[in-house]
């Protein structure tokens, strides 16, 4: 141990891991509860980006209750998402000093917000840009499935988000020492590569255009991961 907190046993570790894993399950319960409260009005606006429930197909019959399952699931891990992060904190803050407990308490409202920003740029930005160019494609009709389309929108919703993380994880592993900004200035070339491999998987469309939507705000924030490195050792 790093404080002056008597050094916990093997099986101490365990059993605070268990506790801290059923709180955070019992938050996502939690969160899935309000989500399904407000199942309709996040469908609702899941559909606007392509004009609504009348542009959407359900043909199966299990359709519409797996994609009301999956909204109030990530509805549900979003919403407790601040509480979880509180419990992995409190689970590894034994094991960090004063100034380092401050700082990655600091950190857990600060990745809430960056989730949040990345999840409305994904849906107010890249979303506008996407759907035209999927629906539009040259050969039949796209009749969008309700399911497909869910699955899509949000897996583009919440990668988008935690890929806006990078700032955040970058400024708290150089308060803890792990990486520099010496190094990750160093490794531009490979972070660039690793930004276009993210943005070609995140991205659900192979024109450049999406990816560079992508693509852009994630350069910068790589700088801008660089330059919180670099503040981060300066405030030691």
């Amino acid at each position: 141990m790093t404080n002056d907190q008597p050094e916990m046993s093997f099986w101490q570790h365990l059993t605070e891991l268990r506790k801290r894993l059923l709180y955070a399950v019992i938050g996502i319960v939690v969160g899935i509860v309000i989500a399904t409260t407000f199942a309709n009005q996040i469908l609702l606006l899941l559909a606007k980006p392509i004009g609504g429930f009348d542009s959407l197909l359900s043909i199966e019959v299990t359709e519409n209750i797996g994609v009301f399952m999956r909204v109030t699931l990530l509805g549900g891990f979003i919403l407790s998402l601040p509480f979880t992060l509180v419990q992995i904190y409190l689970f590894v803050a034994p094991a960090l000093k004063s100034n380092e407990k401050r700082w990655v308490f600091r950190a857990v409202p600060l990745a809430v917000i960056l989730f949040l920003i990345g999840a409305v740029f994904s849906y107010l930005v890249m979303l506008p840009n996407a759907i035209p160019v999927l629906t539009n494609f040259t050969g039949p009709e796209v009749l969008p499935k309700w399911k497909d389309y869910v699955e899509f929108v949000t897996s583009l919703v919440f990668w988008s988000g935690i890929s806006f993380e990078m700032p955040l994880v970058a400024f708290v592993l150089a308060r803890l020492g792990i990486v520099t900004a010496a190094q990750l200035l160093k490794g531009w070339r490979i972070a660039l590569i690793v930004i276009a491999i993210a943005a070609a998987v995140i991205t659900p469309t192979g024109d450049p255009i999406n990816m560079i939507l992508l693509m852009v705000p994630l350069i910068l924030l790589y700088a801008l991961s660089i330059l919180l490195a670099s503040l981060a050792k300066k405030n030691d």
